[in-house]
This record gives structure tokens, C-alpha cells and sequence, in this order.
């Protein structure tokens, strides 16, 4: 995927990130392998999370068993998948891109705010799973709306004001934004939107934590 969407919007669009002096179509690829990689954590949790509870029908009903350990494991499952890509990214960079400056080191602050919004959003999303199952069908057109809104393919600073009014209240764009600025472009984080996105994740998990604790004593009668 990673090749086609460079080739689309790096060869055929001549797509650049913004503010950048003398980037290459290697740079734009690099760029699209961190933002992808990050974004496919975001994309499975969503698509997975409907169906953790409602996968494990026996767990419920007839063990005594803590239930949110389930959109746990599969935040834990996207997890690993996730590290692997990273550091597969890294060494990309390392190699293929201008080398890890001192700015690398603050890439994994960068990807704080998505672990409390993930697992807020599985608890929300498998909860409600057991209630509305048509959530799941809707997890995969969500997920693509949400990769063009994100700032994957593109610089923040390319959005246009009108739209940038409501595209900045998305913590994932500041996610993927602020790591390509510390681990690829070697530029200072800005704080701001870091600060937000990882605020916006914890107020998420704990309306996770509420919803689930919440709903969880009728998931047996529907199940």
C-alpha cells in the first residue's frame, strides 16, 4: 500500500510535504511509510474493536472474568504489529532518508496521546458492539474518512483555512504530524497540538472506562 500511494501521489501528483526545503519523492515515500504505519494503528483498532466482546460470547456469559481485558488484547494485537512497523520505519529512515538526529528521540513522546485515545475508543466501540452490531460495517468507511482527514499524504500546513477550522480538532493529524517532524524532518515538536491530542485522549478513556462499566452488566442477557 505503500508503494501504490507513492506512486499515486508522489509520482503521478508530484505530492511534497510542505515546509520541507529540497525533499525527494524518497523523502515523500519515507514520510507516507511513518504516517501509514501510525495511521494502520488507529485503522485496526477501529475495525476490531465492535467484535471483541461479541467474538467471545463464552467468556461472557460463563466465566467470571474482567470483560475489558478484551479491547485490551486487541489493542495489544494491533500493538505489536504496530512496533514492528515502526521499527521498520526507522530503519528506513536511518538508511534510506538523512539519518536520526537528535530530534528522534522525542518521536515516541509524539505517540503518547494515542494509546489513552485507542483504548478509549475500543472500550466505547465494544461496548456498543454488543448493542448495535452494524458498527462494525461502519468501522471501515469511518476509517477511510478519517486516513484523508489525518494528514497522511499531505503537511498540516497545506490545509486550507476553512477546512483547517475543523480538521484541527483531529488528534491523530497532530499525532502523525508531530512524528514526521521529530523523527524524519528533524524539527522541534510543537506542543500545542501534542498538548491537545494527548488531553482529548485521556478525557476519551475515561468516557471509555464509564460506557463499558456502564453497559457491561447487560452484555450477557444480549449475548
Amino acid at each position: 500500500m505503500m508503494a501504490v500511494y507513492t506512486v499515486v501521489f508522489g509520482l503521478i501528483f508530484k505530492g511534497r510535504y510542505s515546509g520541507v526545503p529540497d525533499a525527494s519523492t524518497l523523502d515523500y515515500a519515507l514520510g507516507i511509510f511513518l504516517s501509514i504505519t501510525i495511521f494502520q494503528f488507529v485503522s485496526e483498532t477501529l475495525v476490531l474493536s465492535p467484535i471483541s466482546v461479541v467474538s467471545q460470547p463464552n467468556m461472557v456469559k460463563k466465566v467470571v472474568f474482567p470483560l475489558e481485558i478484551l479491547p485490551l488484547a486487541t489493542i495489544g494485537t494491533a500493538l505489536v504489529q504496530f512496533l514492528i512497523s515502526c521499527l521498520l520505519v526507522v530503519i528506513a529512515i536511518a538508511t534510506l532518508g538523512h539519518g536520526l538526529g537528535l530530534s528522534a528521540l522525542l518521536f515516541p513522546l509524539t505517540l503518547l496521546p494515542l494509546f489513552p485515545l485507542l483504548l478509549g475508543i475500543a472500550l466505547i466501540a465494544s461496548a456498543l458492539g454488543v448493542f448495535l452490531r452494524d458498527i462494525q460495517q461502519a468501522a471501515g468507511p469511518l476509517s477511510m474518512v478519517l486516513m484523508y482527514s489525518s494528514a497522511v499524504f499531505y503537511s498540516s500546513e497545506m490545509i486550507p483555512p476553512a477546512f483547517w477550522t475543523f480538521l484541527k480538532y483531529n488528534p491523530i493529524l497532530h499525532v502523525i504530524e508531530q512524528s514526521r517532524r521529530t523523527l524524519l524532518w528533524q524539527q522541534p515538536v510543537q506542543w500545542e497540538g501534542l498538548g491537545y491530542s494527548l488531553i482529548l485522549g485521556f478525557v476519551v478513556l475515561l468516557t471509555g472506562i464509564w460506557v463499558f462499566r456502564k453497559l457491561k452488566p447487560a452484555f450477557a442477557d444480549v449475548l
